[in-house]
Protein backbone atom coordinates (compact mmCIF):
# COMPACT_ATOMS: atom_id res chain seq x y z
CA UNK A 1 0.00 0.00 0.00
CA UNK A 2 1.24 3.70 -0.74
CA UNK A 3 -0.32 6.92 0.09
CA UNK A 4 0.58 10.56 -0.87
CA UNK A 5 -0.79 11.84 2.96
CA UNK A 6 -2.50 9.66 5.41
CA UNK A 7 -5.88 8.08 4.16
CA UNK A 8 -9.00 10.16 5.17
CA UNK A 9 -11.98 8.37 6.34
CA UNK A 10 -15.01 9.48 4.02
CA UNK A 11 -18.05 10.55 5.55
CA UNK A 12 -20.30 8.79 3.70
CA UNK A 13 -19.27 6.22 0.74
CA UNK A 14 -19.69 8.33 -2.12
CA UNK A 15 -20.19 6.38 -5.64
CA UNK A 16 -17.12 6.48 -7.69
CA UNK A 17 -16.80 9.50 -10.10
CA UNK A 18 -15.16 7.75 -13.23
CA UNK A 19 -12.55 5.13 -13.72
CA UNK A 20 -9.17 6.29 -14.48
CA UNK A 21 -5.41 4.80 -15.09
CA UNK A 22 -2.59 5.58 -13.06
CA UNK A 23 1.06 5.63 -13.64
CA UNK A 24 2.74 5.91 -10.74
CA UNK A 25 6.34 7.58 -12.11
CA UNK A 26 8.02 4.88 -10.99
CA UNK A 27 7.34 2.02 -13.28
CA UNK A 28 5.75 1.84 -16.97
CA UNK A 29 3.28 0.01 -16.07
CA UNK A 30 -0.25 1.78 -16.34
CA UNK A 31 -2.69 0.57 -13.24
CA UNK A 32 -6.74 0.93 -13.35
CA UNK A 33 -8.19 2.95 -10.82
CA UNK A 34 -11.28 4.46 -9.31
CA UNK A 35 -11.91 7.86 -8.15
CA UNK A 36 -13.73 9.49 -5.66
CA UNK A 37 -13.53 13.04 -4.83
CA UNK A 38 -13.92 13.81 -1.02
CA UNK A 39 -14.32 17.69 -0.56
CA UNK A 40 -14.99 17.19 3.38
CA UNK A 41 -11.41 15.72 3.64
CA UNK A 42 -10.25 18.19 0.63
CA UNK A 43 -8.61 14.95 -1.52
CA UNK A 44 -8.93 13.18 -4.60
CA UNK A 45 -8.82 9.45 -3.27
CA UNK A 46 -7.27 6.83 -5.95
CA UNK A 47 -8.46 3.05 -5.14
CA UNK A 48 -7.26 0.29 -7.01
CA UNK A 49 -5.10 -3.12 -7.02
CA UNK A 50 -2.43 -2.35 -4.44
CA UNK A 51 -3.13 1.39 -5.21
CA UNK A 52 -4.32 3.49 -1.53
CA UNK A 53 -3.82 7.11 -2.54
CA UNK A 54 -4.66 10.18 -1.29
CA UNK A 55 -4.57 13.39 -3.78
CA UNK A 56 -4.85 16.75 -2.17
CA UNK A 57 -6.96 18.87 -4.18
CA UNK A 58 -5.59 21.96 -4.05
CA UNK A 59 -2.78 20.28 -5.30
CA UNK A 60 -3.48 18.55 -8.33
CA UNK A 61 -2.47 20.58 -11.29
CA UNK A 62 -3.82 19.82 -15.29
CA UNK A 63 -1.03 18.72 -17.18
CA UNK A 64 -0.84 19.27 -20.88
CA UNK A 65 -2.09 16.49 -22.93
CA UNK A 66 1.06 16.25 -25.91
CA UNK A 67 -0.91 13.40 -27.40
CA UNK A 68 -4.55 14.89 -27.98
CA UNK A 69 -6.42 13.02 -25.93
CA UNK A 70 -9.77 14.38 -25.07
CA UNK A 71 -9.42 13.21 -21.82
CA UNK A 72 -7.89 14.70 -18.40
CA UNK A 73 -4.25 14.24 -17.84
CA UNK A 74 -3.43 15.24 -13.93
CA UNK A 75 -0.76 15.45 -11.52
CA UNK A 76 -0.23 16.48 -8.18
CA UNK A 77 2.62 18.39 -6.61
CA UNK A 78 2.86 15.98 -3.50
CA UNK A 79 3.80 12.65 -6.80
CA UNK A 80 5.46 14.95 -9.45
CA UNK A 81 6.38 11.87 -11.31
CA UNK A 82 2.92 10.90 -10.83
CA UNK A 83 -0.12 10.69 -13.68
CA UNK A 84 -3.61 10.04 -14.02
CA UNK A 85 -5.27 9.86 -16.62
CA UNK A 86 -9.41 10.38 -16.80
CA UNK A 87 -11.99 10.39 -19.32
CA UNK A 88 -14.21 12.05 -16.98
CA UNK A 89 -13.79 16.35 -18.00
CA UNK A 90 -16.37 17.00 -15.30
CA UNK A 91 -13.69 16.05 -12.99
CA UNK A 92 -12.59 19.76 -13.88
CA UNK A 93 -14.87 21.29 -11.87
CA UNK A 94 -14.20 19.77 -8.80
CA UNK A 95 -10.19 20.83 -8.78
CA UNK A 96 -9.72 24.84 -8.00
CA UNK A 97 -6.22 24.89 -8.67
CA UNK A 98 -6.05 23.10 -11.64
CA UNK A 99 -4.56 25.49 -13.96
CA UNK A 100 -2.41 27.47 -11.08
CA UNK A 101 1.15 27.59 -11.66
CA UNK A 102 3.07 25.55 -9.61
CA UNK A 103 4.28 27.18 -7.04
CA UNK A 104 8.04 25.08 -6.51
CA UNK A 105 8.55 25.97 -9.96
CA UNK A 106 10.69 28.66 -10.84
CA UNK A 107 11.09 30.54 -14.38
CA UNK A 108 14.64 31.40 -13.89
CA UNK A 109 15.43 28.35 -12.79
CA UNK A 110 13.89 26.12 -16.09
CA UNK A 111 15.83 29.16 -17.73
CA UNK A 112 19.22 28.08 -15.79
CA UNK A 113 18.23 24.61 -16.89
CA UNK A 114 17.43 25.21 -20.00
CA UNK A 115 21.03 27.04 -20.82
CA UNK A 116 22.87 24.81 -19.16
CA UNK A 117 21.54 22.08 -21.63
CA UNK A 118 22.02 24.37 -24.56
CA UNK A 119 25.80 24.76 -23.42
CA UNK A 120 25.88 21.20 -22.73
CA UNK A 121 25.08 20.14 -26.46
CA UNK A 122 27.36 22.64 -27.58
CA UNK A 123 29.84 21.60 -25.93
CA UNK A 124 29.65 18.27 -26.97
CA UNK A 125 29.10 19.09 -30.68
CA UNK A 126 31.89 21.51 -30.93
CA UNK A 127 34.26 20.14 -28.92
CA UNK A 128 33.74 16.57 -27.80
CA UNK A 129 32.68 15.21 -31.04
CA UNK A 130 35.55 16.99 -33.34
CA UNK A 131 37.93 15.47 -30.67
CA UNK A 132 37.01 12.37 -30.78
CA UNK A 133 36.34 12.51 -34.78
CA UNK A 134 39.86 13.57 -34.88
CA UNK A 135 40.97 10.48 -33.02
CA UNK A 136 39.50 8.09 -34.18
CA UNK A 137 40.00 9.24 -37.91
CA UNK A 138 43.86 7.74 -36.97
CA UNK A 139 42.58 4.49 -35.32
CA UNK A 140 40.26 3.30 -38.44
CA UNK A 141 42.20 0.97 -40.41
CA UNK A 142 42.72 1.46 -44.50
CA UNK A 143 40.19 -1.47 -45.74
CA UNK A 144 37.96 0.38 -42.76
CA UNK A 145 38.02 3.39 -44.01
CA UNK A 146 37.76 2.64 -47.84
CA UNK A 147 34.74 0.78 -47.16
CA UNK A 148 33.56 3.49 -45.56
CA UNK A 149 33.76 5.53 -48.54
CA UNK A 150 32.16 3.33 -50.32
CA UNK A 151 29.18 3.11 -48.46
CA UNK A 152 28.87 7.02 -48.28
CA UNK A 153 29.50 6.89 -51.93
CA UNK A 154 26.42 4.67 -52.01
CA UNK A 155 23.96 6.81 -50.29
CA UNK A 156 24.93 10.17 -52.22
CA UNK A 157 24.17 8.19 -55.85
CA UNK A 158 20.98 7.21 -54.02
CA UNK A 159 19.96 10.62 -52.19
CA UNK A 160 20.81 12.45 -55.99
CA UNK A 161 18.98 10.36 -57.95
CA UNK A 162 15.75 11.93 -59.26
CA UNK A 163 14.13 9.02 -61.11
CA UNK A 164 13.94 6.93 -58.30
CA UNK A 165 14.95 3.83 -59.85
CA UNK A 166 18.34 3.25 -59.37
CA UNK A 167 21.33 5.61 -58.09
CA UNK A 168 22.53 8.11 -59.96
CA UNK A 169 24.96 6.36 -62.36
CA UNK A 170 28.43 6.48 -62.83
CA UNK A 171 30.13 8.16 -66.28
CA UNK A 172 32.04 5.26 -68.03
CA UNK A 173 32.80 6.31 -71.57
CA UNK A 174 36.10 4.16 -71.65
CA UNK A 175 37.92 6.69 -73.22
CA UNK A 176 36.94 9.63 -71.31
CA UNK A 177 38.22 6.72 -68.54
CA UNK A 178 41.14 6.16 -69.98
CA UNK A 179 41.85 10.20 -70.27
CA UNK A 180 41.15 10.47 -66.74
CA UNK A 181 43.34 7.72 -65.57
CA UNK A 182 46.52 9.39 -67.46
CA UNK A 183 45.58 12.55 -65.37
CA UNK A 184 45.45 10.33 -62.48
CA UNK A 185 48.80 8.71 -63.08
CA UNK A 186 50.64 12.60 -63.81
CA UNK A 187 49.38 13.98 -60.49
CA UNK A 188 50.09 11.10 -58.52
CA UNK A 189 52.68 8.85 -59.83
CA UNK A 190 54.25 7.06 -56.55
CA UNK A 191 50.95 7.58 -54.90
CA UNK A 192 48.60 4.84 -53.55
CA UNK A 193 45.90 4.42 -56.12
CA UNK A 194 43.15 6.41 -55.58
CA UNK A 195 39.23 5.87 -56.44
CA UNK A 196 38.07 8.40 -58.87
CA UNK A 197 34.69 8.82 -60.66
CA UNK A 198 32.31 10.60 -62.32
CA UNK A 199 29.09 11.36 -61.84
CA UNK A 200 26.37 11.84 -64.14
CA UNK A 201 25.15 15.10 -62.79
CA UNK A 202 25.25 19.00 -63.57
CA UNK A 203 26.29 20.14 -60.22
CA UNK A 204 29.53 22.42 -60.81
CA UNK A 205 31.14 20.36 -57.52
CA UNK A 206 33.80 17.37 -56.67
CA UNK A 207 34.54 16.23 -53.43
CA UNK A 208 36.67 13.56 -51.37
CA UNK A 209 35.62 10.87 -49.58
CA UNK A 210 37.07 8.92 -46.97
CA UNK A 211 39.05 6.13 -48.10
CA UNK A 212 41.10 7.65 -50.80
CA UNK A 213 37.61 8.12 -53.26
CA UNK A 214 37.45 11.20 -55.54
CA UNK A 215 34.24 12.25 -57.04
CA UNK A 216 33.82 14.53 -60.06
CA UNK A 217 30.40 15.89 -61.04
CA UNK A 218 29.84 15.92 -64.81
CA UNK A 219 29.20 20.19 -64.55
CA UNK A 220 32.51 20.73 -62.93
CA UNK A 221 34.31 19.06 -66.16
CA UNK A 222 32.07 20.33 -68.34
CA UNK A 223 32.27 23.85 -66.70
CA UNK A 224 36.19 23.90 -67.30
CA UNK A 225 37.85 25.82 -69.52
CA UNK A 226 40.74 23.26 -69.99
CA UNK A 227 42.05 20.15 -68.84
CA UNK A 228 44.46 21.51 -66.43
CA UNK A 229 41.66 23.35 -64.68
CA UNK A 230 40.32 19.94 -64.16
CA UNK A 231 43.66 18.76 -62.94
CA UNK A 232 44.19 21.36 -60.52
CA UNK A 233 40.59 20.64 -58.56
CA UNK A 234 42.06 16.79 -58.63
CA UNK A 235 44.95 17.81 -56.57
CA UNK A 236 43.23 19.63 -54.53
CA UNK A 237 41.13 17.08 -53.44
CA UNK A 238 44.17 14.37 -53.28
CA UNK A 239 45.30 16.99 -50.64
CA UNK A 240 42.34 16.35 -48.53
CA UNK A 241 42.58 12.49 -48.99
CA UNK A 242 46.35 13.05 -47.75
CA UNK A 243 45.53 14.92 -44.76
CA UNK A 244 42.26 12.39 -44.10
CA UNK A 245 39.66 15.40 -44.24
CA UNK A 246 37.08 13.61 -45.30
CA UNK A 247 37.40 10.96 -42.55
CA UNK A 248 37.16 13.25 -40.08
CA UNK A 249 33.93 14.98 -41.47
CA UNK A 250 31.92 12.18 -41.91
CA UNK A 251 32.83 11.00 -38.18
CA UNK A 252 32.43 15.01 -36.73
CA UNK A 253 29.31 15.08 -39.07
CA UNK A 254 27.12 11.71 -38.00
CA UNK A 255 28.60 12.29 -34.41
CA UNK A 256 26.92 15.58 -34.59
CA UNK A 257 24.16 14.66 -36.46
CA UNK A 258 23.55 11.52 -34.27
CA UNK A 259 23.54 13.87 -31.01
CA UNK A 260 20.87 15.81 -33.17
CA UNK A 261 19.22 13.22 -33.81
CA UNK A 262 18.51 11.81 -30.25
CA UNK A 263 17.35 15.54 -28.78
CA UNK A 264 14.66 15.67 -32.07
CA UNK A 265 13.73 12.22 -32.14
CA UNK A 266 14.95 11.17 -35.32
CA UNK A 267 15.79 7.42 -34.52
CA UNK A 268 15.45 5.89 -37.32
CA UNK A 269 18.07 8.09 -39.15
CA UNK A 270 16.26 8.76 -42.21
CA UNK A 271 16.59 12.65 -41.93
CA UNK A 272 19.97 12.34 -40.33
CA UNK A 273 21.46 10.00 -43.65
CA UNK A 274 20.00 12.88 -45.76
CA UNK A 275 21.65 15.57 -43.71
CA UNK A 276 24.76 13.56 -43.78
CA UNK A 277 24.82 13.18 -47.16
CA UNK A 278 24.57 17.24 -48.45
CA UNK A 279 27.51 17.87 -45.27
CA UNK A 280 30.31 15.82 -47.30
CA UNK A 281 28.85 16.66 -50.63
CA UNK A 282 29.56 20.11 -49.70
CA UNK A 283 31.88 19.60 -47.44
CA UNK A 284 33.16 23.02 -45.41
CA UNK A 285 36.31 22.06 -44.13
CA UNK A 286 38.33 24.39 -41.99
CA UNK A 287 40.16 27.77 -43.39
CA UNK A 288 43.63 25.97 -42.60
CA UNK A 289 42.55 22.35 -44.15
CA UNK A 290 41.58 24.28 -47.29
CA UNK A 291 44.98 26.32 -47.49
CA UNK A 292 46.76 22.83 -46.84
CA UNK A 293 45.16 21.44 -49.67
CA UNK A 294 45.75 24.38 -51.74
CA UNK A 295 49.34 24.46 -50.95
CA UNK A 296 49.33 20.35 -51.65
CA UNK A 297 47.92 20.98 -54.80
CA UNK A 298 50.39 23.58 -55.66
CA UNK A 299 53.24 20.91 -55.13
CA UNK A 300 51.42 18.28 -57.03
CA UNK A 301 50.78 20.37 -60.27
CA UNK A 302 54.48 21.88 -60.32
CA UNK A 303 55.85 18.34 -60.33
CA UNK A 304 53.57 17.07 -63.12
CA UNK A 305 54.43 20.05 -65.07
CA UNK A 306 50.85 22.02 -65.04
CA UNK A 307 51.10 25.54 -63.28
CA UNK A 308 49.68 25.92 -59.96
CA UNK A 309 48.01 28.88 -61.80
CA UNK A 310 45.39 26.36 -63.02
CA UNK A 311 44.15 26.03 -60.07
CA UNK A 312 43.26 29.80 -59.86
CA UNK A 313 41.80 29.64 -63.55
CA UNK A 314 39.11 27.28 -62.32
CA UNK A 315 38.41 29.12 -59.60
CA UNK A 316 38.34 32.42 -61.78
CA UNK A 317 35.73 30.19 -63.75
CA UNK A 318 33.47 29.32 -61.12
CA UNK A 319 33.47 33.57 -59.97
CA UNK A 320 32.66 34.51 -63.77
CA UNK A 321 29.53 32.12 -63.84
CA UNK A 322 28.39 31.88 -59.93
CA UNK A 323 30.18 35.88 -58.03
CA UNK A 324 32.59 35.59 -55.12
CA UNK A 325 30.48 35.16 -52.40
CA UNK A 326 27.06 34.27 -53.83
CA UNK A 327 25.52 30.84 -55.69
CA UNK A 328 29.27 29.58 -55.40
CA UNK A 329 29.04 25.22 -54.75
CA UNK A 330 29.24 25.51 -50.75
CA UNK A 331 32.57 23.18 -51.67
CA UNK A 332 34.74 26.16 -53.63
CA UNK A 333 32.86 29.25 -51.85
CA UNK A 334 34.44 27.81 -48.44
CA UNK A 335 37.33 30.08 -46.94
CA UNK A 336 39.04 32.20 -47.75
CA UNK A 337 37.33 33.88 -51.03
CA UNK A 338 37.76 32.96 -54.25
CA UNK A 339 39.42 36.32 -55.10
CA UNK A 340 41.96 35.52 -52.38
CA UNK A 341 42.75 31.61 -53.74
CA UNK A 342 42.86 33.10 -57.35
CA UNK A 343 46.03 35.25 -56.07
CA UNK A 344 47.21 32.92 -53.98
CA UNK A 345 47.44 30.45 -56.81
CA UNK A 346 48.92 32.75 -59.69
CA UNK A 347 51.93 34.29 -56.60
CA UNK A 348 52.43 30.52 -56.16
CA UNK A 349 53.33 29.49 -60.16
CA UNK A 350 56.98 30.77 -60.60
CA UNK A 351 57.97 32.99 -63.59
CA UNK A 352 59.34 31.09 -66.91
CA UNK A 353 57.37 27.91 -65.50
CA UNK A 354 57.30 25.22 -68.47
CA UNK A 355 53.94 24.41 -68.65
CA UNK A 356 53.58 20.77 -70.07
CA UNK A 357 50.21 19.64 -71.51
CA UNK A 358 48.06 17.30 -68.99
CA UNK A 359 46.21 15.94 -72.03
CA UNK A 360 46.06 16.18 -75.70
CA UNK A 361 43.18 17.98 -77.41
CA UNK A 362 41.77 14.53 -78.59
CA UNK A 363 42.09 13.20 -74.61
CA UNK A 364 40.65 16.35 -73.57
CA UNK A 365 37.71 15.66 -75.69
CA UNK A 366 36.96 12.61 -74.50
CA UNK A 367 37.24 13.61 -70.93
CA UNK A 368 34.58 16.21 -71.21
CA UNK A 369 31.83 13.57 -73.03
CA UNK A 370 32.74 10.87 -70.21
CA UNK A 371 29.32 10.77 -69.77
CA UNK A 372 28.60 9.94 -73.46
Amino acid sequence: MSSIIPRVVRSGTLPPDADAVLFDGRTAHAKSVQLWVNQNAGVLEIRGEGIDQNWPIADIRLIPDQAGQKGLVLGCEAAPLARLLSANRNLMNQFPALHKRRANISRWRLLRWAAGAVASVALIILVLVPLMANQLAGMIPAKGEHALGQATLEQIRTALDETGIAPLPFCENEEGLAALAKMEARLSPQEEPLTVRVLDHDMVNAFALPGGHIVFFRGLIEAAGTPEEVAAVFAHEMGHVVSRDPTRHALRSAGSIGVLGLLFGDFAGGALVLFLTEQLIEARYSQQAETDADAFAYDVLSQAGVPPSALGDMFDTFRTQFGDADGVQAHFLSHPKLSARIADARAATPEGFEAQPILTDVEWSALQNICD
